[in-house]
């Protein structure tokens, strides 16, 4: 006899990847939302040191760690919290707060990883549809709360389509939730975002009981490999997760850097503007070659392809070795993410999208 699954377990969606193709060359890879750019060389030699004490745990607390985010972000140290990568604050987050019979927002679509979370606990995922120019609707987000709701989840920016919901109205959304609903905001490309005080919701976080802001070193930092997720939530939500997730989850190499890495600021502003030069690059070039693209504000393009075939996209940027993400395994046919990568990279990618025209 089999052994025998959790039926539940069938209801968990499988977590789309990006298909890898043999090619005869150079792979551009705009897939995944990476960094084109290696970590800062002290932070590479932060890696290599840690990496000759690997044969010791890490500190399961993150201490060292969460102190220096708690002095970058003028927050109180217990007020951090750590996860391997920002996934696992959020499906920590779903285990302490969802059950069978509560209820989860979120706007659809949006980050792939959400419909996890109402699965594997057995809750019921609300998905409130964008607008028609790709954005957070708060007004209809706050209409589908009701007294069963648990969590609310915002993604912004917001992944796939790259959108940004000013700060103004997610503080009049955050005003109008319950105050037992806890508001989940994810700012995993914050960084990307223009013209505003990249930190301007944090004040949420200290002002209400309900509101967990979650981020990563996966983008700007260029450490993806590495998976380090934090965030800035109230006590008993960090104590909360505390007590599920796995002991020792963000390891010891990347401990050390992404402590390293929060001492180069100009590093990051660097990249940042490498990023946002390439982006305009991009957008004006698929917009020339006829392909409309939500209002970016991250470091990829949500690009619609209108009658085009999306497999027949997909598949022939693939056999030009140029990998993307396909619009059907993230929630909206007929369109496909890209990540930006390098100039070179976007000369082949541009020049594969006009000839499908």
């Amino acid at each position: 006899m089999p052994i025998r699954i959790n039926e539940a377990i069938a209801a968990i969606p499988v977590y789309p990847q990006a298909s890898t193709y043999s090619f005869g060359g150079p792979l551009v890879k705009m897939s995944s939302n990476e960094s084109p750019h290696a970590p800062h060389p002290a932070v590479a030699e932060a890696i290599t040191a840690a990496g000759r004490n690997v044969n010791r745990y890490p500190d399961p607390s993150g201490s060292a760690f969460r102190a220096k985010l708690a002095e970058t972000y003028d927050m109180a140290v217990e007020q951090i919290v750590l996860g391997n990568g920002s996934c696992e604050i959020l499906l920590a987050g779903a285990q302490v707060l969802l059950e069978p019979g509560a209820e989860l927002v979120y706007a659809w679509p949006s980050f792939s990883m959400y419909p996890h979370l109402a699965a594997m606990t057995g809750a019921t995922a609300v998905e409130v549809p964008l607008t028609s120019d790709h954005r957070h609707d708060l007004d209809a987000m706050l209409a589908a709360i009701t007294p069963k709701t648990k969590m609310v989840l915002v993604c912004n920016p917001n992944n796939p389509t790259g959108t940004f919901v000013d700060f103004d109205a997610i503080n009049a959304f955050v005003g109008e939730v319950p105050s037992d609903v806890c508001i989940v905001i994810d700012e995993a490309y914050i960084e990307f975002v223009e013209g505003v005080d990249r930190d301007g919701l944090l004040p949420l976080v200290i002002e209400h009981d309900n509101v967990v802001i979650t981020r990563t070193f996966a983008k700007i930092y260029g450490l993806a490999g590495l998976r380090v997720g934090y965030g800035f939530a109230p006590l008993a939500f960090k104590q909360a997760i505390d007590l599920v997730r796995q002991p020792f989850s963000v390891n010891l190499v990347a401990q050390a850097a992404a402590t390293e890495a929060l001492n180069h600021p100009d590093d990051v502003t660097e990249r940042v503007m490498t990023t946002l030069a390439e982006r305009q690059w991009v957008e004006t070039e698929l917009r020339e070659a006829g392909f409309a693209t939500a209002e970016t504000q991250t470091n990829f393009s949500w690009i619609d392809l209108g009658e085009l075939d999306e497999d027949a996209v997909v598949d022939g940027l693939a056999r030009e070795g140029i990998i993307v993400r396909a619009g059907k395994a993230l929630g909206a046919p007929g369109f496909i993410r890209a990540s930006y990568c390098e100039r070179a990279e976007h000369d082949r990618f541009i020049a594969a999208m006009r000839s499908f025209g």
